[in-house]
This record gives structure tokens, C-alpha cells and sequence, in this order.
């Protein structure tokens, strides 16, 4: 007796299972690239764009730096040429000075940034913003002090930052009736002297005189410059704000 033919093969179908996650994984492949897409088009915090010219040497140390069609450009201080340029959106700068190897650059929405070449660094606001900079002019509002510190003077206040991370350590305001005068300070003996004007002083009450722990005068108590976690008996970690003596 002959052997029975076999079955016809049966056709595959997808399982009721599988047709229902079909348009889930389609819309997942088709999601994946919109959102890459989305992630690489959206803004860039605080509007940074660096620019590395010379990328073999954008990792040097910043020695020479200077603002040019409102960006900030670094230079090789031995042929000149531009390392890097760093432009923020939206904004421009108005004083960069080089120190411990980044351009520090002060930006006219009041925001102060640490450049290297690689990255920023880190960006802080200054405190009180920067009405009245533009007007005023910005030379020599940035000033480097003793021992990795950087102050910023503005007519209302002068603070100062380490320049390592950025942090905020003291700030003096200026007393009243007074205001300081960035374009008329200068370095002495590792003390930074601040004209501060006054209506109806002396001139010998119009300056001011700070260093990397505040102002100083008399019997002071410092006002920190300390990595974080590291306190003394008259330095604290916290930022603080200068007392008028």
C-alpha cells in the first residue's frame, strides 16, 4: 500500500502577538534617529561655541588671548596664530585676560567663563549682573590675585573667584555713596589697590586695598580661599560677604 502523500507544508504567519508589536518596533526605528537628531540640533548651554583651529596645540596653556568680531581668540605666542575662538550666542565679550592657562573672558550679560582650548571650563554669573558695564567700559575689571584667585571689580562690588573651578569666595560691595573704579587699580606688593570715589572724602579714604582672602585692613578675618572641605580657624569654605570697617 502506498504511503500517503505528506501535508502541505503550512504557510508562516505572523502570530497574533507579533502583529501587534510590528508598528511599536517600526516606530521605535523610526524614533531613535529623530531623537539623535533632536539631541544633537538642540542648544548649547549658554550659548558656547569654541572653535579649535590648531587642535595639536589647543591644549597648550593660554599666554596670549584678545577679543576680535565679538569672540575671543587665542594665539600662539610664537608664529600668532589662532589656537581656538570662543563666541556665545546672543552676547559678546568685554575684557579677557589670560591666567593660570585659560582666557578668562567677561561677557556683557554679566557671565564670566574659564577657557582652555578643550572646553569651557566653567561659567559663573557675577553677582548683581552687569548693568552699567557697557557704559562704564571693562578695562581692567579683571584682575588676578595671589594664589590662584581672580577678582572682578564693578562700580558696585568686587568679587572674587578661584580660578581652578570658578567658585565664588568673597564679595565687598562698595561703601555707600562710593564706587569702584576698575580702570584705576592697580598691583602692590601682592595687595590689589581700588580707586573708590567717594562724594566729600579724603583721597586717602578713596582706596581700597584686597588680596586672594578680602579686603584688608587691621585685624581682619580672612574671607577664604580654600578647596572645599578645608576650613580654619579664621578661613571658612562658604562664601561670604565682606563687612564696611
Amino acid at each position: 500500500m502506498p504511503a500517503p502523500p505528506p501535508p502541505p507544508e503550512r504557510q508562516a504567519f505572523p502570530s497574533h502577538r507579533a502583529r501587534r508589536l510590528l508598528p511599536a518596533t517600526l516606530a521605535l526605528l523610526i524614533a531613535v534617529p529623530l531623537f539623535a537628531l533632536a539631541h544633537h540640533a538642540r542648544p548649547v548651554p549658554y550659548g558656547d561655541r569654541l572653535t579649535v583651529h590648531a587642535r595639536e596645540d589647543a591644549a597648550e596653556p593660554v599666554r596670549s588671548a584678545a577679543i576680535r568680531r565679538a569672540a575671543v581668540e587665542a594665539y600662539d605666542p610664537l608664529t600668532g596664530a589662532v589656537r581656538w575662538r570662543h563666541a556665545r550666542v546672543g552676547s559678546r565679550p568685554l575684557e579677557v585676560l589670560p591666567a593660570r592657562g585659560d582666557a578668562i573672558t567677561l561677557w556683557d550679560d554679566g557671565l564670566i567663563t574659564a577657557t582652555d582650548g578643550r572646553a569651557v571650563r566653567w561659567h559663573r554669573a557675577l553677582p548683581g549682573a552687569a548693568h552699567g558695564l557697557p557704559e562704564a567700559g571693562a578695562t581692567g575689571v579683571l584682575r588676578e590675585l595671589p594664589r590662584g584667585m581672580l577678582a572682578v571689580i564693578t562700580p558696585d562690588r568686587i568679587a572674587a573667584y578661584r580660578l581652578k573651578d570658578g567658585d565664588l569666595r568673597w564679595v565687598l560691595p562698595a561703601s555707600e555713596g562710593c564706587s569702584f573704579d576698575a580702570g584705576r587699580a592697580v598691583r602692590h606688593a601682592g595687595a590689589l589697590l581700588v580707586a573708590q570715589p567717594c562724594s566729600g572724602d579724603t583721597w586717602t579714604a578713596q582706596l581700597t586695598a584686597v588680596d586672594d582672602l578680602g579686603r584688608i585692613v587691621p585685624g581682619r578675618t580672612p574671607l577664604g580661599n580654600r578647596s572645599p572641605g578645608r576650613t580654619s580657624e579664621h578661613t571658612k569654605s562658604e562664601k561670604l560677604v565682606a563687612r564696611h570697617r
